[in-house]
């Protein structure tokens, strides 16, 4: 089947409309009439080339969700009309012991929604700036927020598991006192959900500007990190720390906040490597830094079934396909709030 979709043929070239080819549904797989699909910083990385091994033509996006259109004839968990989504993954070996576990995400042949190995023309994934996908039914999930609140999901899929499953797995809930750094694409869902998990949330901005929006999202406190006396304020106090910044910064000024076995998870991933912490901040207090990426298919299907129960959706702004570059370089300045996503259905305009 050849649909249109918006990619581009090299790091260098600007992101454009172009036909491609989706296969025929197989016995296991679901047919997916895209409806909106977020725009993720990594969409940017992988399509300029900036990360290595970009596959062109490069068609990125992996916030996707969208209505089924047609299932394969062994498919019992999705139906024609299904409000459905797809994130970063969309195979895996499904043998080994993380796949056994719902831990996909850290499956060795994990198959990334786009510029992934592909049996498909042209020989690897392509991703959901398009107007159709084509998916093994066991990387589909199921969304039930109302129909109205489709777009605002879609960011959920990366942005929302990102941040989800480190505060899941660290114990973020009553009692605790979380942070989370940054207030960006993934810091605004960090804080919403952190919030709905019933953690006393603070949030860390290095703008005075920022500080309403993050008390209106979830913080019950809000910390300019580039003042050392609000710092200071804080210091061995905190269970957990979600850490979302994506840019080389300093470690330590935040390590000093953890209480003894406290732990910060780095969720951001910055082109050259943060300063090396002080190793003394991590052995007197037993004290860890973890790193986190997405989630398997299970957490990201209780992740969405969990904002569907508390009414969490991400702050987005809707584009055209054919404003792909300008928001581009909107949020390269960090001009949204807090996520962009594609109506693919002004796509044919």
């Amino acid at each position: 089947m050849t649909i249109l979709a918006y990619g581009t043929p090299a790091g260098d070239q600007p992101l454009d409309r172009m036909e491609i080819t989706r296969r025929e549904v197989g016995a296991h797989d679901v047919r997916i009439e895209i409806i909106y699909c977020g725009i993720c910083h990594s969409d940017l990385h992988q399509a300029r080339g900036e990360w290595a091994g970009t596959l062109y033509p490069c068609v990125p996006g992996h916030e996707i969700v969208g209505r089924v259109a047609e299932v394969g004839a062994h498919v019992t968990s999705h139906k024609v009309g299904d409000l459905v989504g797809v994130g970063c993954i969309v195979d895996s070996c499904q043998h080994c012991a993380e796949c056994a576990d719902g831990l996909e995400n850290f499956c060795d042949g994990m198959v990334g929604t786009y510029n992934g190995p592909s049996a498909d023309a042209p020989g690897h994934t392509l991703g959901g700036y398009s107007q159709s996908v084509v998916v093994h039914d066991r990387y589909v999930l199921k969304i039930t927020h109302p129909e109205d609140q489709l777009a605002a999901v879609a960011p959920l899929l990366c942005a929302g598991i990102t941040t989800y499953s480190p505060l899941r797995h660290w114990g973020a809930g009553p009692g605790k006192k979380v942070g989370v750094v940054g207030i960006g694409g993934l810091g605004h869902m960090g804080l919403k959900l952190a919030h709905a998990m019933g953690a006393h949330v603070v949030a860390f901005t290095t703008s005075e500007s920022k500080r309403e929006d993050a008390l209106k999202l979830g913080a019950d406190e809000v910390v300019v990190s580039r003042n050392a006396d609000e710092m200071a304020a804080h210091a061995k106090s905190f269970d957990f720390i979600l850490n979302t910044v994506a840019a080389p910064h300093d470690l330590d000024a935040f390590l000093a906040l953890l209480k003894r076995d406290g732990t910060m998870t780095l969720v951001g991933a910055p082109a050259t490597p943060h300063p090396s912490p002080n190793a003394f901040n991590l052995i007197m207090k037993r004290r860890a830094i973890a790193g986190s990426m997405i989630g398997g298919i299970p957490e990201t299907q209780e992740m969405l079934d969990f904002c569907a129960q508390h009414g969490i959706t991400s702050d987005i702004e809707m584009i055209r396909p054919d404003e792909i570059e300008d928001a581009y370089a909107r949020m390269l300045k960090g001009e949204v709030k807090y996520r962009f996503v594609m109506d693919i259905g002004q796509m044919a305009g």
